[in-house]
């Protein structure tokens, strides 16, 4: 009897075993089927929900396109309407030419500009935004590249370098207020925006362009230095026209000399300045002409060597007192000496 009840109560045991393990299957593949269907029905968005800050555009079973705003859960029947767009109500960006990257404008000039441009807008009405156009985002992208690029390529390269803010606030009136053609619509009424702002990021030359404005300053660089050293030459010259018109008319005065001693004294100074070259002539030459003006013969002078020491005259002491003193003063040797071009002029 022990042995019977025992087998008995193992089979109860392998029963109740089995019996658990075909229900928690059965309720495991319950779990997955449903979560399958929910999943399928969230993929095909036959439920769907409205983030806050966002609409959807609904086509509904009649063809009737309508907006949904409310923000939650909401059901739409499957296969018989769709969810064509979901448009986000926040500030959104808009690059020129779609990319941050700086892009390619030629200036008025055919001067090629890079530059990178931003237009924060925010969308007001959903009815014309995404009912009235198609794609409005690629449209409106269009339209911003054309508005942009026609204002900054009507401006000069020194005005887009360094006159930005002026651009950028010309440009942002321009896409506010500016009909897209004459008599049409502004960018904001076309498609139900309000633009926030444009901001120009970067404004550059190309790099031929740089390396041209690199080298024309250098070359201003240079001319303005050589127009420095030309002036401080200039007052060198003056300088020294001043310290010689000084000295000549020092030496005037220490001689009591009036205007018609002029001639006499320049030919006098010219003289000396033909004496001093003599002197410093290195090379033996001793044949050099005073003033060639008049006509007058070369004056040749020995050499150094050929020089003796200077003869006492006749009479020794005495005549050489008596020469001295017969000898005239420099200014009355300037007043009478008459000079070989001035007899053959009278």
């Amino acid at each position: 009897m022990e042995q019977q009840d025992k087998q008995r109560f193992q089979l109860l045991q392998r029963g109740r075993i089995k019996n658990i393990l075909k229900k928690g299957s059965i309720f495991l593949l319950a779990g997955i089927l449903l979560y399958y269907a929910v999943a399928l029905v969230y993929a095909t968005k036959t439920i769907y929900k409205v983030r806050r800050n966002y609409a959807v555009i609904l086509e509904d079973l009649a063809g009737n396109r309508r907006v949904v705003d409310e923000v939650g859960w909401h059901a739409r029947p499957p296969f018989f309407s769709r969810l064509e767009l979901e448009v986000p109500l926040m500030n959104q960006e808009l690059y020129l030419g779609g990319e941050p990257e700086v892009q390619r404008i030629i200036s008025s000039g055919n001067v090629a500009l890079y530059v990178s441009a931003m237009m924060t807008y925010r969308i007001l009405d959903l009815e014309r935004w995404g009912i009235e156009n198609r794609a409005p985002k690629e449209l409106l992208q269009a339209d911003f590249d054309g508005m942009v690029k026609d204002v900054m390529q009507g401006k000069t390269v020194d005005e887009l370098i360094s006159n930005r803010a002026h651009i950028k606030e010309t440009i942002y009136q321009v896409l506010k207020d500016k009909p897209l053609n004459v008599g049409g619509p502004t960018l904001e009424n076309k498609y139900g925006v309000e633009i926030v702002s444009f901001v120009l990021k970067d404004t550059r030359f190309g790099d031929k362009l740089v390396e041209a404005s690199e080298e024309k300053k250098r070359r201003e660089m240079i001319a303005e230095a050589e127009n420095y050293a030309a002036d401080q030459e200039a007052s060198r010259t003056r300088k020294l026209y001043a310290a010689y018109r000084d000295a000549i008319r020092d030496f005037r005065d220490a001689l009591g000399l009036d205007s018609r001693s002029d001639p006499v004294l320049f030919e006098f100074l010219n003289q000396q300045k033909w004496a001093m070259a003599y002197e410093k002539n290195v090379h033996g030459q001793n044949t050099f002409v005073l003033n060639n003006s008049g006509g007058a013969p070369p004056i040749v002078l020995p050499t150094s060597h050929a020089q003796g020491p200077p003869r006492p005259a006749k009479g020794g002491i005495a005549d050489a007192g008596a020469a001295q003193r017969a000898e005239p003063t420099l200014r009355e040797a300037l007043r009478t000496y008459q000079y070989p071009w001035q007899t053959g002029a009278k």
